[in-house]
């Protein structure tokens, strides 16, 4: 009987870390040039695990260490999987993780660090392009049963800045009273009292404040309470939410 390819297996973490600015977007960084070919210089912040390490402090850790982030919103795993084509004598167990930033929690990005749009992802190594889409669907079904927009939210904001970056993730147009309605009636956010001028000299009413109840992550209703326009409804408004 022949021995095992791969005889020893290892576990590594890999982190999907997103923003939203005027759109969903993925930290990666640039491996050395010696390490995969030309085409595949982009990778997931991410390693092996150290002995005696948790998974969410190794990716902690490897977040830190290559791409500079040390304020996460929130952070949970993904999913693991296991490969045996991307180490030549391990057997890699590859856990995922979910990084969620905040407005103005990253600083000056390393020279080898770059944010791509989700949605035109350059070659990433090891097939992790499947991992970022994973994540992003993941988000956007948390958006509909949670209040996990408090990692990427600014600590105040409008309804129709909070609207803004429901559309970045969800890929389509959320009425910013219904968004308000529906969160505001399961307690995920309230008012702050404080109010907006109006953008630019147009004049109109002051937009109230939001701020987000809670800084951790609450499930709120166990159906979805935002869904996709209807096939050929175009970019018109999304359905009210549900009760």
């Amino acid at each position: 009987m022949s021995a095992p390819r791969h005889p020893l297996a290892a576990p590594v973490v890999n982190a999907v870390v997103l923003r939203v600015t005027d759109r969903l977007e993925t930290l990666l960084w640039r491996r050395p040039d010696n390490v995969l070919d030309a085409v595949e210089h982009w990778s997931l912040p991410g390693g092996f695990v150290r002995e005696g390490e948790s998974l969410d402090d190794a990716t902690r850790r490897h977040l830190a260490s290559k791409v500079g982030v040390t304020v996460v919103g929130h952070l949970e795993q993904l999913d693991t999987r296991a490969s045996a084509d991307t180490h030549p004598e391990l057997w890699l167990l590859d856990t995922a993780y979910v990084a969620l930033i905040p407005p103005g929690a990253q600083g000056e990005l390393p020279p080898d660090t770059a944010w791509h749009p989700v949605a035109d992802l350059p070659p990433v190594a090891f097939g992790h392009e499947g991992a970022v889409h994973r994540a992003h669907e993941r988000l956007r079904g948390k958006l509909s049963y949670s209040n996990v927009a408090f990692a990427l939210a600014p600590e105040r904001f409008t309804l129709r800045e909070l609207a803004a970056l429901y559309e970045a993730v969800l890929g389509y147009t959320v009425s910013p009273t219904n968004l308000g309605r529906v969160l505001g009636r399961d307690g995920l956010i309230a008012p702050t009292g404080a109010t907006r001028a109006p953008a630019g000299n147009g004049g109109g009413r002051p937009a109230a404040e939001f701020a987000f109840t809670r800084a951790e992550l609450v499930v709120s209703r166990p159906l979805a309470a935002f869904r996709p326009p209807a096939s050929g409804a175009g970019t018109g408004r999304a359905p009210a939410p549900s009760a």
